[in-house]
């Protein structure tokens, strides 16, 4: 299958803060980006998010180890002045979601896995919940393996 997908900072908050009811649908995509079934991207901005969050959990030594293992996972994508600018000028509500999506689209990348699904009103590219790409994503990647 190999798609490659945008993980927003949400889902990997799920992962990295284990938080209930999402781990494990998380947990699934990371597994599969080990496995390198799936391709995980995102940006310095989201990572700077997440750490910013973890940070006040887990403090700053723990929450960079986090990052430096999650590293080994998720490539990150460069923003430069054009996503920027498509974003400012985007009808997205949420400048990050605005730069998330323009990022992923440049990159022509299959889709962004976020648990804002509300904030993207876009057909162009596939927004999914970790939830649905799980269930989607599932029964593909088996059958894959077992060809």
């Amino acid at each position: 299958m190999n798609k490659k997908i945008f993980v927003d900072s949400d889902i990997i908050l799920d992962l990295l803060a284990k938080r209930p009811s999402f781990y494990d649908d998380a947990a699934k995509i990371f597994t599969w980006a080990y496995k390198k079934e799936i391709e995980l991207y995102s940006t310095a901005v989201v990572l700077a998010n997440v750490f910013y969050i973890l940070r006040k959990v887990n403090g700053n030594d723990k929450s960079k180890e986090q990052l430096k293992d999650l590293r080994l996972l998720v490539k990150v994508l460069p923003i430069d002045e054009n996503i920027v600018d498509m974003a400012l000028s985007s009808k997205f509500n949420d400048f990050e979601d605005g730069i998330q999506y323009y990022t992923a689209k440049e990159q022509k990348l299959f889709g962004i896995i976020t648990r804002n699904l509300k904030n993207y009103k876009i057909k162009d590219i596939v927004i999914q919940s970790s939830n649905e790409f799980v269930k989607v994503n599932s029964e593909l990647l088996e059958n894959s393996r077992n060809v």
